[in-house]
C-alpha cells in the first residue's frame, strides 16, 4: 500500500507542480469571459436602423400608423414590458430598475417613411433599391394589400403586405421593419372593429407568477433557467474531471513506456501497483480541478441568492458518482496506454472509449426533460454511462427515489470492479510489450492468458 501511495504522490506533484496544469484551470473561465466581452462589444456597436422606406398604401393609413409608431417608441415600451412580465419574482426591483432605464433609451429604428400613389410604378420603385445615389436610395419599399385592415369578405383572411428590400439591409433592419408594420396593421384592425388597443393589452398581458416545484418532502421556489443549466453543469463537471485526468493519465503511460522510465519503476514496484498509484494520483489532481470550478459555481448561486435551490445531497452525489465514472472511464484509458507505443496509436482504441462519453451529451436533454422516461432509466442504469445518467436525473426536476439511487451506485461499483479487473490483465501484459499495436481481438487474447 506504501507502495501505491508514493507513486500516487509522485504522479500528483508531476500534475500540479507544472504551467500546463494551472493553465488548463484558468483557461475555461479566462475564454468564457473574454467571449462575453467580445459579445458584449459586438453588442454594443451602436447600430441602429435606419433608411428611406417607400410604401404604397392604398388604404391611406397604415403610413401615418407607421409614423405614430416610430415617433412614439413603442420598441422602448414593448422591450420594457417584456422585462417586467418575464423577470422572476427574487429580480422584481431589479427588473424594474432595467425597465425604466430601457424606457429612457433612444433605441427606436430612424426610418423616414415616404407614402406613395396607390399607382406608382412598383417596377421603378424597385430600381431605387438598387440606386447608387445614397440620399435617394431605399432600404426597403413596402406594398400594403388594400385588405390588410378591413376584411371585405369574412370568410376570407386578412390581407398583408410585400416587403422589397435592398441587397445588403441587415436583418436588424428587416426585422425592424415588419416590427413596425405589424405594430401599425394591429393598431389600425382593432381600431376598425371599434376596440381599445389598450384594453385589449391589460386584457391579454398575463404577468409571470411565481413558479413552485411540488416534490414528496417540500416545496420549493423553481427557477426554468436554473432547472435546465443544472443537470448540463454537473455533468460537465463529471466530464471535466474523468476526461481531463484520463487523457492525462494514457498519455504520461505512454509517454514512460516509450523512453523506457517504466522498466526502472517496475523494477521496484508490480504493475498492479503501478496501475493503481497512477489511478489514485491522477484522480486527485482531477478532484482538485473539479472541486475549484463547482465552488466557484457555488459563489455564483450564492451571489444571485438561488443558493438555496440546490439540494446538497447533489454535491455528495457529484462525488460519489465521479469516483465510480473516472475508476470506469480511467481503467479503459489506462489499459490504451499501457498497450500502445505512441499516441497517434490510440485512435482505433480511443473510438469506443469516445463513444462512451460523448453518449450522455446527446441523452442530456431527452433525460433532463423526461427523468422518468424509459431510455432515462435504462442510463442510469447502465454501466458506463450510469453515473452520467443518474447525475442527470438527480439534477432534474423529478429526482428519482433513493432505493434507484443506490441501485445504480452498486450497479455502477460492480461495473468498476468489471473494468478493473479487464484493465490489470490488459496493463499487465501491454506496458512492457512493444512492436505492432494491438487491436481488440488482441486485447481480450491477452486477458485470456492472464
Amino acid at each position: 500500500m506504501r507502495k501505491i501511495l508514493w507513486i500516487a504522490l509522485r504522479e500528483f506533484l508531476a500534475i500540479v507542480w507544472t504551467k500546463a496544469f494551472l493553465f488548463g484551470l484558468l483557461f475555461l473561465p479566462v475564454m468564457i469571459g473574454i467571449v462575453a466581452i467580445f459579445i458584449n462589444m459586438m453588442d454594443n456597436d451602436d447600430f441602429r436602423a435606419a433608411g428611406r422606406i417607400a410604401l404604397i398604401d392604398p388604404t391611406g393609413r397604415v403610413t401615418a400608423e407607421a409614423r405614430q409608431a416610430l415617433d412614439s417608441n413603442a420598441m422602448e415600451r414593448d422591450l420594457a414590458a417584456g422585462v417586467r412580465e418575464n423577470a422572476p419574482p427574487a429580480f422584481e426591483g431589479a427588473a424594474e430598475s432595467a425597465a425604466d432605464a430601457i424606457e429612457a433609451l433612444d433605441l427606436g429604428p430612424d426610418f423616414t417613411l415616404v407614402q406613395l400613389p396607390s399607382d406608382a410604378d412598383l417596377d421603378a420603385e424597385k430600381a431605387m433599391l438598387l440606386s447608387a445615389d445614397t440620399e435617394n436610395a431605399l432600404l426597403a419599399l413596402v406594398v400594403v394589400h388594400a385588405n390588410a385592415i378591413e376584411e371585405p369578405d369574412p370568410a376570407k383572411p386578412f390581407g398583408s403586405y410585400d416587403l422589397y428590400t435592398a441587397p445588403k439591409i441587415d436583418e436588424r433592419e428587416s426585422g425592424a421593419v415588419r416590427s413596425m408594420l405589424r405594430e401599425a396593421i394591429v393598431d389600425l384592425r382593432i381600431s376598425a372593429y371599434g376596440l381599445d388597443r389598450g384594453t385589449i393589452d391589460r386584457i391579454t398581458r398575463v404577468e409571470g407568477g411565481q413558479s413552485i416545484t411540488v416534490t414528496e418532502t417540500e416545496e420549493r421556489e423553481a427557477f426554468e433557467g436554473l432547472n435546465f443549466i443544472l443537470p448540463m453543469a454537473f455533468m460537465f463537471l463529471l466530464f471535466m474531471g474523468i476526461m481531463g485526468g484520463g487523457q492525462g493519465m494514457m498519455t504520461s503511460t505512454i509517454e514512460e513506456k516509450s523512453s523506457r522510465v517504466v522498466e526502472v519503476l517496475l523494477s521496484a514496484v508490480s504493475p498492479m501497483e503501478l496501475m493503481a498509484g497512477k489511478l489514485f494520483g491522477h484522480m486527485s489532481a482531477s478532484l482538485i480541478g473539479m472541486t475549484i470550478y463547482l465552488v466557484a459555481g457555488l459563489i455564483v448561486l450564492g451571489s444571485a441568492s438561488m443558493l438555496g435551490l440546490l439540494d446538497p445531497m447533489l454535491i455528495v452525489y457529484l462525488f460519489v458518482f465521479f469516483f465510480i465514472a473516472y475508476f470506469t472511464i480511467g481503467s479503459f484509458m489506462l489499459a490504451i496506454g499501457s498497450a500502445v507505443n505512441e499516441l497517434r496509436e490510440t485512435q482505433s482504441l480511443m473510438m469506443p472509449v469516445m463513444i462512451i462519453t460523448m453518449l450522455p451529451w446527446f441523452l442530456w436533454l431527452p433525460i433532463s426533460r423526461d427523468p422518468n422516461s424509459t431510455i432515462s432509466v435504462v442510463a442510469s442504469f447502465l454501466p458506463p454511462i450510469s453515473s452520467f445518467g443518474m447525475m442527470l436525473r438527480l439534477s432534474s426536476t423529478e429526482p428519482p427515489p433513493a432505493w434507484e439511487v443506490l441501485l445504480s451506485i452498486g450497479v455502477g461499483v460492480l461495473g468498476v470492479y468489471l473494468v478493473l479487473w479487464f484493465a490489470a490483465r490488459v496493463f499487465r501484459i501491454g506496458i512492457l510489450l512493444t512492436g505492432k499495436p494491438p487491436d481488440f481481438r488482441t486485447l481480450i487474447r491477452w486477458v485470456r492468458m492472464s
